[in-house]
């Protein structure tokens, strides 16, 4: 049975209660979500890619380390569907593993890891949070490789040359998908005697 949403949580929870790594997933979420309906996926499949994404980073807290290592066996286990668990495993691919990205969605969730870290990092410094975010204030930081360092601009490179999208595309797809989720991950507008946070390093 394909992963739902519902079911993606009650794993994730299992798991994962850093409130980072929560709002990464509830970002990748949104981001698989909008790829797809950018790839003209009925509506319980845009669920579907959104539940892969939720639950991608499944045992990341557990094992840093050795991301990805201690997933596939458990998901089975606990009867993900054979198919979401190498979605899942595809994000690691030349990371930590070599299970490459094959079919759309696989594609989606590895560029969105990543990408969905700029965009948020992008977003997180500006007043009005992700709501008036421009595809090319987040082109700007991508070059900007001191921006967000953690976040691979390879990868992202990469992933959107997969999806055959260039990477202010990628980058729009991204924006409207996590704009929906802007309460969950601080993205919100800030009040005018709100301070700036931190920018991510």
């Amino acid at each position: 049975m394909k992963l739902t949403l519902e079911r993606a949580r009650e794993l994730l929870a299992e798991t994962t209660d850093d409130p980072k790594l929560l709002v990464h997933a509830t970002n990748v979420r949104g981001c698989m979500e909008a790829f797809a309906c950018r790839f003209g996926q009925p509506p319980d499949e845009v669920e579907h890619w959104g539940a892969v994404g939720h639950l991608h980073d499944y045992d990341y807290q557990r094992f840093p380390e050795e991301h990805l290592a201690h997933t596939e066996s458990e998901l089975l286990a606990a009867g993900v569907d054979p198919a979401d668990v190498r979605a899942i495993l595809s994000h690691g691919w030349g990371i930590c593993n070599d299970v490459k990205p094959e079919t759309d969605l696989e594609k989606s969730l590895y560029c969105a890891d990543e990408l969905s870290g700029l965009v948020w990092a992008a977003a997180l410094m500006r007043p009005g949070g992700i709501s008036d975010l421009e595809p090319r204030s987040v082109v700007k930081k991508f070059k900007d490789k001191r921006f967000a360092a953690k976040c691979s601009r390879e990868v992202i490179r990469r992933g959107a040359e997969l999806l055959g999208l260039d990477l202010a595309d990628a980058i729009a797809v991204c924006i409207e998908g996590m704009k929906p989720h802007a309460a969950e991950t601080g993205l919100l507008p800030r009040p005018a005697t709100a301070a700036a946070p931190v920018p991510p390093p």
